[in-house]
């Protein structure tokens, strides 16, 4: 697979937009984007990805206190890990606000990058020996020496093309594994979901038996790439299918209480009643997540229980902490609207009448702006009923299980009708030898 061309833009957006999959409410999640505890948050997640999520937050909080707690915390932690690239753009987006202490260091950039060049060149001149003496696990060993290197430095575009070129010295099914996650960890934070899915494939389809923590690593990150391509059934079950062995495990791509979060909104938005219950509301591994986060717990619970004004008031408190999440961000309005468009269908299916003021109490809106949504729920064909504009009632429209049932009875009689004098006609005609003989060329009637 030619990997080279793909990487580079999506990396410098990896740089500028963040990566990663995260979760902007800790358990119990804050109420507000003002209440968020930048230091809790960023406490759930180990490695790399703290510092983009860091920055993402400070872009997007719009709250300057909040705002220089999360840059005071990127540049410190860009410092700590030599990162350069984020380093620099932690120390620009301070402009100066935190004192002299954050203001840009090129002295300190320069020696980093001294340091970091010559411990390239020593990489490389080993990879170089071990090429020459051909053995294939050092050569390996060497290539995911050089990934890890760009990767501690923020060069993911170089650190994934590392990992990939060790794919030829693989000798083992852990071997392939490793590959794999690597891979996966790299493309995530470069946004290259199309590569998660094809890895996580990969690494399940070795012959070997996984790891119960790969198995849940691999299910995650699969979610986290279904989220991110707006597929959010399979991104359900795969946070659902998501092991409790997962725990902290992949603080460095995802947090235990992301797992509850994206599963959680993802199932509410794709699935029925009857999937709901058996695959959340019952499944014993998944409310292990959902009790790290009890906001997301109760509102799942009130769902399934048609308390859908209490649901949607929880939804709502949520928000502003899930507007800060790197990768849920885009998906959050989609996700909501179908949330509650699925609760407005639920509402209206037991009913032949409902009075629009009471449900529009029950939603927490105007009886105008939920009159908008039914009719564009019944434009949609969603919902089967007709308005009342004047008197404010929703009538179903109950189809006629009666005469429905005679119809298909009767279209059923027609086709073992049909199917019944096709066979005789056949019998008939093989019986008589009406036939038409290839071999021969003639026909004989």
């Amino acid at each position: 697979m030619d990997v080279e061309c793909e990487v580079p833009a999506a990396a410098a957006a990896a740089v500028t937009n963040g990566l990663g999959g995260g979760e902007a409410s800790a358990a119990p999640a804050p109420l507000s984007a003002e209440q968020l505890d930048v230091e809790a948050y960023a406490a759930q997640y180990l490695g790399r990805t703290r510092l983009p999520r860091l920055l993402f937050i400070a872009q997007r909080c719009g709250v300057e206190s909040i705002e220089l707690e999360a840059l005071r915390m990127a540049h410190d932690e860009a410092r700590i890990r030599e990162d350069t690239l984020l380093y620099r753009d932690a120390a620009q987006r301070i402009d100066g606000r935190l004192g002299p202490r954050y203001r840009y260091d090129q002295g300190w950039v320069d020696s980093v990058n001294r340091r970091a060049e010559q411990r390239k060149e020593k990489l490389e001149t080993e990879l170089n020996g071990h090429k020459t003496n051909l053995i294939k696990e050092s050569i390996r060993m060497g290539y995911n020496d050089i990934g890890d290197f760009y990767y501690g430095h923020g060069h993911l575009s170089e650190a994934f093309k590392s990992y990939i070129r060790t794919r030829d010295y693989c000798t083992t099914s852990k071997h392939v594994v490793q590959m794999c996650m690597h891979v996966i960890l790299v493309s995530i934070q470069l946004g290259q979901f199309a590569h998660v899915t094809n890895y996580v494939s990969k690494a399940e389809q070795t012959p070997d038996e996984l790891d119960p923590i790969v198995i849940a690593k691999l299910r995650a990150a699969a979610g986290v790439a279904y989220l991110e391509t707006k597929k959010y059934k399979l991104a359900a079950r795969k946070f659902l299918e998501t092991g409790p062995e997962l725990g902290s495990n992949y603080s460095e791509v995802i947090a235990p209480q992301d797992v509850a979060v994206y599963g959680a909104l993802c199932a509410l938005a794709s699935f029925d009643r009857s999937d709901l219950k058996s695959k959340v509301v019952d499944n014993i591994n998944f409310r292990n997540f959902l009790e790290l986060v009890p906001e997301v717990r109760e509102l799942v619970n009130d769902f399934y229980s048609s308390r859908y004004g209490s649901c949607l008031e929880h939804l709502e408190k949520l928000k502003p902490n899930l507007l800060l999440d790197i990768h849920l961000h885009e998906h959050l309005e989609t996700l909501y609207k179908d949330i509650r468009h699925k609760a407005i269908i639920q509402y209206t299916l037991p009913f032949i009448s409902v009075d629009l003021n009471t449900m529009a109490d029950a939603f927490k809106t105007s009886v105008l702006m939920l009159e908008k949504e039914l009719v564009a729920l019944i434009t949609e064909n969603k919902i089967n009923a007709r308005i009342d504009s004047h008197n404010k009632i929703l009538y179903a429209r109950h189809a006629d299980q009666r005469n429905a049932t005679f119809q298909r009875a009767l279209q059923t009689g027609s086709e073992f009708e049909r199917d019944v004098k096709a066979m005789l006609l056949r019998a008939n005609l093989m019986k008589h030898d009406f036939n038409q003989r290839s071999l021969s060329g003639q026909r004989k009637m």
